[in-house]
């Protein structure tokens, strides 16, 4: 795929970032602790022993970064919001000195003529909840709907966009499912149930967030692959065909068609999840757009052992395959499935195993990367899927879950010791690239 120069001069460009990853200030003003601070204390759960205590300082150097994020050209910057900071424990008061950082954030951003992109949850529970339950309690959805319905009232009439959820597939499936990621649940039946709860609350925060007349645009993040299977048997199909329903379908049937898919719920057999009457009407409500979060394929192999991905365009510092022509692949296949409302790109980048060499950090492989992915977006768009932004991830190197500090993703270098940020050769890149855009 060749990319051109030629995106729609309404195309949004953006950088993302998420609270835990880069705020750090964890119990800063009255914040409260989030499973993932819980997490980050039992020795073993991070690669490299860290935490997100102080991350990228984002909290108190903000004018700074936004500053930077100025200095791409971009027209949006996505963020998320941390719960416990506004409401500590995920119930009860709200923390109006929370509730001010984003306030001062937002009107930074304002000055510099960049548009928000709000998400709700990035995967930071407030503790107070995860005590009482956390997501296999139902009642937390109704929590979170309380939660969305205050920073929609407070701030829904100057951001752009509000995303429920950022990814609901890992909350479920790695914080519940294999316990990779906080709370550190590995059950089945629990992750699957988890599902179910986050996708409720997506729906009770849509109805919460439009009965306070938001004008912000309403929807949800999903990360989202092809399931490709490795060899034309028949195993291999039916495998590849599980692995999508089981992911993609199962996050995107309830909100779209207002059930979950058949071959899903067949393989879950006890472990399906517990449907309250009505429920799908919640779910399957009309959402103003749909964030996709894009960044490897599935490969799918029956053999023992599995055959490997073929890998032709290499593979990023995660050791996930770097196939671009699967996000055209994915985009038109969601346009063939469902009656989708606009689509941004809410994720995409690459770790990569960059070092500040003088004052530079050469990373042509994210160059690369980037490159091949917005042709292979243009080619989806070429073929009517209706994308209008992309959002690189991310801005700064940070706090990389379970792996801590050792993968990084920022097209900015962040040294952890000193807090200094230098632009990467893929910054640059970007912000020539949208330079060129008329």
């Amino acid at each position: 795929m060749t990319l051109s120069k030629h995106f729609p001069a309404d195309f949004t460009w953006g950088v993302a970032t998420s609270a835990f990853q880069i705020e750090g200030a964890s119990a800063a003003d009255g914040k409260g602790p989030s499973i993932w601070d819980t997490f980050c204390s039992k020795p073993g759960n991070i690669k490299d022993h860290s935490d997100g205590s102080v991350a990228c300082d984002h909290y108190h150097r903000y004018r700074d970064d936004v500053d930077l994020i100025a200095s791409l050209g971009v027209d949006a910057y996505r963020f998320s919001m941390a719960w416990s900071r506004v409401q500590p424990t995920g119930k009860g008061a709200w923390n109006q000195a929370g509730f001010d950082f984003y306030e001062r954030l937002l009107d930074q951003l304002a000055a510099k003529g960049i548009k928000a992109h709000l998400t709700l949850y990035h995967w930071d529970l407030p503790q107070g909840l995860q005590d009482g339950g956390g997501w296999m309690n139902r009642d937390t959805a109704h929590r979170f709907a309380d939660y969305a319905q205050e920073v929609a009232r407070r701030f829904g009439n100057r951001i752009e966009a509000i995303a429920t959820h950022n990814e609901p597939w890992c909350t479920a499936n790695l914080g519940y499912g294999n316990a990779q990621f906080a709370p550190g649940v590995a059950d089945a039946r629990q992750a699957i149930q988890v599902s179910h709860h986050l996708l409720l609350s997506h729906g009770l925060a849509m109805s919460a967030m439009r009965a306070v007349g938001a004008s912000a645009k309403l929807g949800i993040v999903l990360n989202q692959w092809t399931a490709d299977p490795a060899t034309p048997s028949a195993a291999d199909r039916a495998m590849a065909e599980l692995e999508y329903a089981r992911s993609v379908q199962w996050f995107m049937d309830p909100i779209f068609k207002g059930r979950y898919p058949e071959l899903a719920l067949r393989a879950h057999g006890a472990n399906a999840p517990q449907v309250h009457d009505g429920d799908f009407g919640v779910i399957c409500q009309p959402i103003d757009f749909l964030g996709c979060n894009y960044y490897f394929r599935s490969w799918c192999s029956a053999a023992n052992p599995p055959l490997p991905a073929p890998g032709k365009d290499g593979f990023t510092d995660m050791g996930w395959e770097i196939h671009p022509q699967g996000l055209t692949e994915l985009l038109l296949k969601l346009k063939a499935e469902y009656a989708l409302p606009p689509i941004y790109i809410t994720e995409n980048g690459m770790a990569n195993p960059d070092e500040l060499i003088g004052a530079e950090v050469p990373d042509e492989a994210r160059i690369a990367f980037v490159r091949g992915h917005l042709a292979a977006l243009q080619a989806a768009m070429d073929q009517g899927v209706d994308v209008r932004g992309y959002f690189l991830w991310s801005l700064l190197d940070n706090f990389e879950w379970n792996s801590g500090y050792a993968k990084r993703f920022g097209i900015v270098h962040v040294d952890y010791a000193t807090q200094q940020r230098t632009l990467k050769d893929s910054a640059i890149w970007y912000r020539d690239f949208i330079a060129s855009h008329p």
